[in-house]
């Protein structure tokens, strides 16, 4: 938000002005704060009038889209083509398979990108988009289901439409009535209306959302432990009763700075570091020779193999420690995860 600053005659010439800090009234009343205000306004009353004129039409063309078999085919022109290409990538991103078909592209070869399985959701705000024209008549010759998204009931495409979703009558907010704004921000927040209520149908869980959304912050946010941990061959594991020469030998083979130890069921009864071998060689004994049960720390902290990486890592760091092994519900090591496996897959 900016501060407007004023400047008298004689200070032009002086220096520039500072700018003024203008008071919480003078803020309210700026006349682009005004319009913002009002835009909002209209806006949030056309959202609320959407939610109240929901009805079974949602309800029916939920189950269409529930049922397809090949992908979601959003498709608008002007406006309402940049609000279907963000349902599109919505729809994608929370597990139904969707993209996006340009109406004028669509009439050039790329109706071949409409097949059957597909359903198509179709946008237009005044229901009689010419170049939907195409699209429309491929969906009935080859008895794809078409969803309308439109303002008005009685248009070419909410009759032509298995299913019409019609937006309630909304003033634009535009102050000349004439700029798409409140149309598009209902028909957006409707298609995300759709995306959420056939997540919730399909059981979409966190796992599945990483699984779409591997780069970026948020795909960094749902790393699992599993997705870094070490496991196999490059576990550092010994047997309860083994010499330290032996635990020495893999500990310096697998470069953790650490060993578990195992009892006899196969369960993670200790653990043995770095620190650990430091405080026994203070002590004057033949340290080599000694059992791993005399120098190993028991019941080490451990992990869940589906817990988030920031909580090992959180873990790792309220600990003091570098290393976490990863175990089933019976202690059973699984895997083992480094503080640097975190820090390398940009987890802070």
């Amino acid at each position: 938000m900016s501060i407007l600053t004023q400047t008298t005659a004689a200070q032009a010439t002086v220096a520039p002005a500072a700018p003024s800090r203008a008071t919480g009234a003078e803020r309210a009343s700026h006349p682009d704060i005004e319009a913002a205000r009002r835009v909002l306004r209209t806006e949030i009353a056309g959202l609320e009038a959407l939610a109240e004129a929901l009805d079974e039409s949602f309800v029916r063309a939920s189950d269409v889209l529930a049922r397809v078999k090949g992908r979601v085919i959003v498709t608008g022109m002007g406006k309402s083509g940049h609000v279907a290409r963000k349902i599109a990538a919505t729809f994608a991103s929370t597990g139904s398979p969707a993209q996006y078909v340009h109406p004028g592209e669509a009439s050039h070869g790329d109706l071949g990108m409409i097949a059957a399985g597909d359903a198509v959701l179709a946008l237009s705000n005044s229901g009689d988009t010419v170049e939907l024209a195409d699209i429309v008549a491929h969906t009935r010759r080859f008895r794809i289901p078409l969803i309308a998204m439109t303002r008005r009931g009685a248009s070419a495409l909410a009759e032509a439409a298995d299913i019409s979703l019609v937006l309630p009558a909304s003033a634009e907010a535009c102050s000349l009535g004439l700029a798409p704004t409140t149309s598009t921000t209902m028909m957006l927040a409707l298609g995300d209306a759709l995306a959420v209520a056939l997540l919730e149908r399909k059981g979409f869980r966190t796992e599945d959302f990483q699984v779409l959304h591997p780069g970026g912050r948020l795909g960094k946010e749902l790393l699992r432990v599993a997705d870094l941990m070490h496991s196999g061959d490059a576990l550092p594991l010994v047997r309860s009763g083994a010499l330290m020469e032996d635990a020495w030998s893999v500990m310096t083979a697998k470069s953790f700075g650490c060993i578990g130890v195992l009892d006899e069921s196969g369960h993670l009864a200790g653990i043995i570091t770095d620190g650990d071998l430091r405080r026994h060689m203070h002590k004057g004994n033949d340290l080599l020779a000694e059992p791993v049960d005399r120098v190993m720390t028991p019941r080490p902290k451990t992990i869940r193999p589906q817990a988030l990486a920031a909580e090992a890592l959180g873990q790792m760091n309220a600990q003091a420690i570098t290393c976490l092994f990863v175990v089933d519900e019976a202690r059973h090591p699984l895997g083992i995860v480094h503080m640097h496996d975190c820090l390398r897959a940009g987890i802070a």
